[in-house]
């Protein structure tokens, strides 16, 4: 195949690809624009039901940083959520012991921007003991991290109340319009967030540092040895991957003014890994679709079905159809993760890298592209 040949293909696929994701952006924007008029219109109900499934998707968004940018594998990203959570329930809910300690009263806004700060902290913090860890052995010491957290939040009586919990958590109130139990304003509050998180995703992606983390995802022995900073760039991508999950954290916790440990279980680190791999890692946008699909089955989708299936067994006297999916949606999960591994493994979006990586450029007919270096007049280099 000659070279121009071979650049036609690769900027027919790389329009197409541009395309797709210009539809899938404009479909969510349109989507997070509309949706509480279209829920009010056509009297789903659901607004209430896609707040926990929008929380969880910003959350994955900032697990996108760490496993789909820094190729970082982190098991116990619920912990940040929970941290994220405990910050504005211990700084602001009547129930804290520290509350009335305080010189000064702490409202939702303050306690925001405190979050963002101490879970960046934590991620300091658990990520300076995996500095020299890689792979499976990452994978577990995150593992502990995200089982110690709402261990401690379950021991702690004296702060957290234990299995107790944090009530009465401090709402926002914007321009003198409170926020209660508003679920259109705690929407927009959502869209907002993952508006700021979203752009501050993607900066950082294109900056130095964005193309330091990729360096390091593909080889930390060659990233190194061109210069990057590993300690540094590690430290960063756990920081800042979450501050992400500290900012969903509060909103999370003052839209239910409840803060419990049993919120922030193992179950919840998978469920957000889930999403990242569905949707494809290193693409924000990927991300975006994977969590929406996966949280609106978790959350919306079985429950429906499982009624639909035991009306149906009811009507035809076949007893068998009668399953139960919200019990089996975590071996769903796994089932649909095995499905993507075989048939799709860079995910439903990927990202134009990690894509690269797991398939061998063809041409439409199935013949693998040459892919030797050419000089200007055509001849291998």
């Amino acid at each position: 195949m000659s070279a121009f040949a071979r650049l036609l293909t690769h900027a027919q696929r790389q329009f197409a690809e541009d395309r797709a994701t210009a539809m899938v952006v404009t479909f969510l924007a349109m989507g997070a624009l509309f949706y509480p008029a279209l829920d009010r219109v056509l009297n789903l109900g659901t607004l209430d039901d896609m707040f926990p499934i929008v929380t969880y998707v910003l959350l994955a968004l900032g697990l996108n940083i760490v496993v789909g940018f820094a190729g970082l594998l982190d098991l116990g990203y619920a912990a940040f959520f929970a941290i994220g959570a405990y910050t504005i329930a211990i700084l602001t809910s009547p129930s804290s012991p520290f509350v009335d300690r305080l010189p000064f009263d702490l409202n939702f806004w303050t306690s925001l921007v405190l979050a963002f700060f101490v879970t960046a902290l934590f991620g300091v913090i658990l990520g300076a003991p995996t500095l020299r860890l890689r792979g499976d052995y990452l994978a577990i010491v995150t593992l502990g991290f995200g089982e110690i957290v709402p261990i401690v939040a379950r021991n702690a009586n004296t702060i957290t109340k234990g299995e107790q919990g944090l009530n009465a958590i401090d709402r926002p109130v914007l321009f003198g319009l409170e926020f209660g139990g508003n679920s259109v304003r705690w929407w927009y509050l959502l869209m907002v967030t993952g508006v700021l998180i979203i752009f501050m995703a993607r900066r950082m992606r294109d900056s130095r540092l964005g193309r330091a983390w990729m360096a390091m995802r593909e080889d930390e022995i060659a990233a190194s040895s061109m210069g990057i900073d590993l300690v540094k760039t590690k430290l960063l991508a756990f920081a800042l991957g979450a501050s992400f999950s500290g900012l969903a954290g509060v909103i999370f916790a003052s839209r239910y003014s409840f803060a419990n440990p049993s919120q922030f279980e193992f179950s919840t680190s998978v469920l957000l890994l889930s999403m990242v791999i569905l949707g494809g890692l290193g693409n924000i946008w990927g991300v975006i679709v994977g969590g929406l699909l996966l949280g609106i089955f978790d959350r919306i989708l079985a429950a429906r079905i499982t009624e639909w299936l035991e009306s149906l067994a009811e009507t035809t006297g076949l007893s068998f159809l009668s399953v139960d999916l919200t019990s089996y949606r975590f071996g769903i999960f796994g089932l649909t993760l095995v499905v993507m591994m075989l048939l799709r493994p860079e995910g439903i979006l990927p990202s134009a890298q990690h894509r690269a990586e797991l398939h061998a450029e063809t041409t439409d007919g199935g013949e693998k592209i040459d892919d030797t270096l050419y000089d200007a007049r055509g001849t291998p280099a």
